[in-house]
């Protein structure tokens, strides 16, 4: 019996590419999975969810699921779409009280598992559960037929999609239902910028409960007919083997190019740091895989960027400049700077992505800061302005929360939609040689993000501080590994800068007498490259900062650990985490 698709964008581009082309890799295992196989397989499997659903209809159902990143968790995030059911992916990672707080919230119909994460799923649904999910244990997904027997017919639903949750550092966890039409437009407007195409490659290293990880290196790539190289979780020394591999001496013909890496800072970072340790052979080798010549496109994101981690990339790589661009779970990725490396400016998330609509709102006046109008006449200062979008990529309600959705979205006269409040503040600005590209959209003033409203915009004595600028410049020094900078309540001041750091080997010997660096050492090499109320007033030496998968800092938390008091009351949306890119 023929098995049946629904005709939605994604299976539509699936299955007009070449069948015999590779879309799925296992780095560690070299088994290969083609597009072929790939729509044969959803097929099954959609339809082997709905035997399970004890007969009931799945349009708009919750599927939460417990997949490992691979073949199989792509087969299964695409099978529960296929079945009009919003797929809830799990993280693996987190204890089991978590994800039954997501399953309970999402009031999930069902929790799917595969028979890697069976007995944690038995452990989540064993006790403390409110609701009665199905406990569907998903066999090994088995490669079908290649043959073109699948077709496409008219969707019975537009209910289907997806829903991530945001990572919750100052409430629960929210849910975010991004329907279908709304991740294809995401995906497509990163096809259009970001230039994704059948020839390219990706090296997929990221967890696949976030944004980042599932539209911009699964979704967007599987519309292009890209291949997806899946080696995860994180290692240094397997990912520069990896890129190295196609670059030996004896190089094995079954590893192509990697031409497309979209990470968060924290790996380049270690990837740096491991690559001294590398023998000469795979340095020079990994190395060739990194020139531009070869490596299309790096991506940096999720969090800010150091600029010494981006100078030292591109010193690596022959030239290869990191883009850095701007998102969150709420809105998938609304500012990218372009392909050209001229429109990759340091500290900049460059301009709204094709089909995006941004403004600024300033933080004082609460006015549109119209373009031209980005320095205030009266005192010559920039305007800082909470960065406000819509558009068809951006999500349309929190999961059961109207009182939360309605907060975060605010009308507008000119009938043309609310406006999502992201919570973000940023300045804009001309940049000479910047936006002279041919890509339509990246023209104009480019977006330079300032922080969270509620834990990076520091209000000191009357001055208007950037976190994200202080922490910046602190990452160029050399004492110093990683830096967390806030503002704490001060009587005098309002609030008074406030760093916490880990020092590098060098810091921890660069003090007096060779005593560890500290905050008057501090103090003095900030004197000359950042005006006297912006130098942090009190400093505190940490082994190291926790960060969650994506590289974030929850710097309520931290501050609440360090000096035991919370920072002001939070911002817009409650999310307390580094910007310059999307969870």
């Amino acid at each position: 019996m023929a098995s049946t698709l629904p005709r939605l964008p994604i299976f539509e581009a699936i299955k007009k590419h070449d069948g015999k082309s590779t879309a799925v890799i296992h780095s560690l295992s070299g088994r290969t999975f083609t597009y072929g196989e790939l729509v044969n397989d959803v097929a099954a499997a959609k339809d082997k969810l709905q035997k399970n659903a004890n007969g009931k209809s799945m349009a708009g159902e919750r599927i939460s699921f417990l997949v490992e990143n691979g073949y199989d968790y792509v087969v299964t995030l695409l099978s529960i779409v296929a079945a009009h059911a919003i797929a809830v992916p799990l993280s693996p990672t987190f204890p089991a009280h978590e994800l039954r707080y997501i399953i309970d919230q999402s009031e999930s119909f069902m929790l799917l598992s595969s028979e890697k994460f069976q007995d944690k799923a038995d452990d989540v649904l064993k006790e403390g559960i409110e609701t009665s999910p199905i406990n569907y244990k998903q066999e090994k997904i088995m490669m079908g037929k290649t043959d073109d027997y699948v077709t496409l017919e008219e969707p019975e639903s537009d209910k289907g999609g997806m829903m991530l949750y945001t990572s919750g550092t100052t409430n629960r966890p929210k849910g975010v239902l991004l329907s279908q039409d709304i991740l294809t437009a995401q995906s497509m407007s990163l096809l259009e910028a970001w230039d994704y195409s059948s020839k390219d490659m990706l090296l997929h290293v990221l967890p696949l409960h976030h944004i980042h990880g599932t539209v911009n290196a699964l979704l967007t790539p599987l519309f292009a007919g890209s291949t997806i190289e899946f080696q995860y979780p994180f290692n240094a020394t397997a990912v520069w083997e990896r890129l190295a591999a196609p670059f030996l001496p004896n190089p094995d013909p079954a590893k192509k190019p990697i031409t497309f890496l979209t990470v968060v800072p924290t790996i380049y970072t270690r990837l740096l740091s491991s690559h001294s340790s590398l023998s000469s052979e795979l340095q020079q080798a990994s190395k060739t895989a990194l020139y531009p010549s070869n490596m299309r496109l790096n991506i940096s994101g999720s969090a800010a960027l150091p600029t010494p981690v981006k100078s030292a990339w591109t010193e690596l790589s022959g030239g290869n400049v990191l883009l850095e661009r701007y998102g969150m779970t709420e809105v998938g990725m609304a500012l990218s700077c372009g392909l050209s490396f001229a429109d990759r400016v340091d500290g900049s998330v460059g301009w709204p992505l094709p089909s995006v609509q941004a403004r600024l709102v300033d933080t004082e006046t609460h006015e549109t800061i119209k373009e031209g109008e980005e320095v205030d006449a009266a005192t010559g200062r920039e305007r800082h302005g909470e960065i406000q979008l819509r558009g068809p990529t951006i999500f349309r309600e929190y999961w059961r929360n109207p009182e939360a959705t309605a907060k975060e979205f605010v009308d507008d006269a000119d009938g043309q939609g609310k406006w999502f409040k992201t919570g973000d503040v940023a300045v804009r600005r001309n940049v000479d040689g910047a936006g002279k590209s041919n890509q339509a959209w990246a023209h104009g003033p480019l977006y330079f993000i300032q922080g969270r409203k509620s834990a990076d915009i520091i209000k000191t004595g009357g001055e208007k501080v950037s976190a994200l600028e202080i922490e910046r410049e602190m990452l160029s020094l050399p004492q110093v590994d990683e830096v967390a900078v806030f503002g704490l309540p001060s009587e005098a001041w309002g609030q008074k800068v406030a760093a916490v750091v880990v020092l590098s080997e060098t810091g921890k010997t660069a003090g007096r007498g060779g005593k560890p660096w500290s905050a008057l050492d501090m103090r003095k090499a900030l004197k000359e490259i950042l005006v006297n109320y912006k130098i942090p007033q009190e400093m505190k030496v940490v082994d190291t900062i926790p960060r969650n998968a994506m590289g974030k800092i929850n710097k309520k938390q931290l501050v609440k650990q360090i000096w035991g008091e919370p920072l002001e009351a939070s911002g817009a949306n409650g999310a307390v985490q580094v910007p310059n890119g999307s969870v």
